[in-house]
């Protein structure tokens, strides 16, 4: 199956031509799920660290009686970072 013509179109890159932050997501993701890991993390290695923040972002919801502060803060700024670095080296080098 096909699935690449149905995903979404980056605004950024139609628009500007310049892809954004988040290119790359949905085919990494795509990739995933036919069981290609190294080509999903080459594709978008911030797919993995995105999981790892919505996971504990899962759990802060759910489970109350712990505090999940730091984890979230320490997950958002390591999925940041991954997206900037993978993001850099897609375009820049």
């Amino acid at each position: 199956m096909d699935l690449e013509k149905y995903m979404f179109p980056c605004l950024s890159k139609t628009l500007f031509g310049i892809e954004c932050l988040g290119c790359g997501f949905q085919r990494s993701f795509f990739l995933l799920l036919q069981g290609d890991i190294s080509g999903s993390f080459k594709m978008y290695p911030a797919l993995f660290t995105t999981f790892l923040f919505l996971l504990i972002l899962g759990l802060n919801h759910f489970d109350t009686s712990r505090n999940y502060k730091k984890s979230l803060l320490f997950s958002a700024i390591l999925n940041g970072t991954f997206m900037i670095v993978g993001y850099v080296f897609k375009n820049y080098c």
